[in-house]
């Protein structure tokens, strides 16, 4: 009987973690080969000199200047103002999508997603044209008989470029959360007496919480390490970290002091979404809203 036991209990019956494991090897030898190596040598050659030498020189070079401090500073500010553009102007579209019939939601996730489909720096381009001097958005406030302010390279310049890019990364996970809903819960608050938006700010709005705390993260951290729409948008007046990291890495060819601020920006951004995830969910899980 040990013996039918044990036949039976062949390759069919193997332990199911480790049947998902060997179905995720390729994804864990992916994911490791192509972000965990390349973390570690940025990481590794951080704590180098130019010589190959041991050193703590690059971070303290970098904590020490004001002016670095400042820089990334302003990274993240512009990484938060771009998550809470995306999160004003997506989650009336995201409630807008939801209602509508399968083809409309076709037409408009396309009209979505669009954006990705083009090139990041035909993209950028596009919104030089849009924002200069000589282009629509100049010639409309001067037709008003005003002076147009100066739109490009500077913070908003950036702010609406990124806002365009990113707005995909947070309009989609809200429709997720909002599909999610259940459809009779708002009626049978109308039904009861809630007002309109009572029935949003009670029901819609904390139930969608999940989706706004993953597209806040994906456009956060997408954002702060974004260096081709900044760098066109914003020019040189526009001081981000990707851009210090490309020239320090090209231009004076520095690559350990490159490293270390590559890997600082890792670092504070990561550690910014883990406290933020944190502090919008309970013990249990869920997330806090209201």
């Amino acid at each position: 009987m040990a013996a039918v036991g044990r036949l039976a209990r062949g390759p069919l019956s193997r332990p199911r973690w480790r049947t998902g494991l060997l179905l995720a090897l390729p994804a864990i030898a992916i994911f490791a080969l192509l972000f965990v190596a390349p973390l570690f040598t940025l990481v590794a050659n951080s704590f180098r000199t130019q010589a190959g030498a041991f050193t703590f020189d690059n971070y303290v070079r970098f904590l020490g200047d004001p002016f670095y401090r400042d820089v990334l500073w302003n990274t993240l500010k512009v990484a938060a103002l771009t998550t809470v553009g995306c999160l004003l102007v997506g989650y009336p579209f995201a409630l807008y999508m939801r209602g509508r019939s399968p083809r409309t939601r076709n037409w408009l996730s396309l009209l979505l997603l669009s954006p990705l489909l083009i090139s990041m720096v035909i993209r950028a381009y596009g919104w030089l044209v849009v924002l200069g001097p000589n282009g629509p958005v100049a010639g409309v406030i001067k037709w008003f008989g005003l002076t147009p302010p100066q739109l490009l390279y500077n913070d908003t310049a950036v702010l609406i470029g990124m806002v365009h890019v990113m707005l995909a990364y947070m309009v989609l996970p809200l429709m997720g959360s909002l599909d999610r809903i259940d459809p009779t819960l708002v009626p049978a608050a109308k039904g009861l007496g809630a007002p309109g938006w009572t029935c949003f700010w009670r029901i819609t709005l904390p139930l969608s919480a999940p989706g706004m705390l993953a597209g806040a993260m994906i456009v956060f951290s997408l954002t702060a390490s974004s260096f081709v729409t900044p760098a066109i948008l914003g020019g040189p007046k526009v001081k981000l970290m990707p851009y210090f990291v490309y020239t320090q890495a090209t231009t004076t060819l520095d690559w350990p002091y490159a490293a270390a601020i590559g890997f600082v920006l890792v670092v504070v951004t990561t550690g910014l979404l883990l406290g933020y995830s944190r502090l919008l969910r309970r013990g249990n899980g869920d997330v806090v809203f209201g």
